[in-house]
């Protein structure tokens, strides 16, 4: 993207050219973006590797398998409480590979990716959590243990999310049509973005734990919306 198109996508969202320019020179010092040639952007190594983390969100149900009742663990016990940095580095790769706390310092999620322990291990050095930290297949909790682990999650939250996030879909893909292109484009950004926020952080819960079919009937719709906002986008910047 040039930097008038940047310009032009801030004015959508009420920035000014100035907090635009201002920022894509901060993208730049932070690898998020690089310079191609006066102006024009792309991804920086460190913005390739953040989209490769948002945009697995297309591909992340045909990783899933049965769950047998096992759990991926990762614990930080021996790992830094100081840095703040690191701190919410840590807790956010955790909350993206739907991590939670069972006891101190001790967090899990059903083991219920067909590539097993080593996929959760590698997404979260991806998502920088320290390699230092242990990751491991558990099974044959206590059974208190066991019940709290299923409990972590609060699946009538998530479901109400998959539930009312259908709607807004559904009633923002009759809208669209309607709507000037700005107005097309700034929707389908704020409505597509909160969708995909929630299925970046979704937790991949299995059954029992969770509604299966309702999360694909969700992410089947949030690919046919960012398909339609992809059009809109394209029509727009080629203004």
């Amino acid at each position: 993207m040039n930097a008038a198109n940047a310009v032009r996508v801030g004015a959508l969202f009420g920035i000014s050219e100035n907090n635009v320019r201002v920022t894509l020179t901060r993208l730049v010092s932070s690898h998020l973006l690089k310079i191609v040639e006066r102006g024009d952007y792309q991804l920086g190594e460190k913005g390739q590797q953040l989209a490769k983390q948002v945009n697995a969100w297309r591909e992340a149900e045909s990783s899933l398998c049965d769950w047998q009742g096992d759990w991926v663990v990762a614990t930080t016990n021996g790992l830094g409480k100081t840095n703040r940095s690191a701190l919410r580095i840590r807790q956010r790769a955790l909350h993206m590979m739907g991590m939670q706390q069972l006891i101190h310092d001790l967090y899990v999620r059903p083991s219920n990716f067909a590539q097993g322990t080593d996929f959760v291990r590698t997404k979260l050095l991806d998502l920088r959590l320290e390699p230092t930290a242990p990751v491991f297949r558990a099974s044959d909790f206590a059974s208190d243990l066991q019940q709290k682990a299923k409990t972590l999650w609060d699946v009538n939250a998530l479901e109400t999310c998959y539930r009312q996030g259908l709607q807004e879909l559904e009633d923002s893909l009759e809208r669209l049509p309607t709507l000037a292109l700005d107005e097309a484009a700034k929707e389908s950004y704020l409505v597509g973005d909160n969708a995909l926020q929630q299925l970046v952080f979704d937790p991949l819960l299995p059954a029992p734990l969770a509604d299966v079919a309702l999360r694909q009937q969700f992410r089947n719709k949030v690919r046919e919306y960012d398909e339609v906002g992809e059009r809109i986008w394209f029509r727009f910047l080629a203004q």
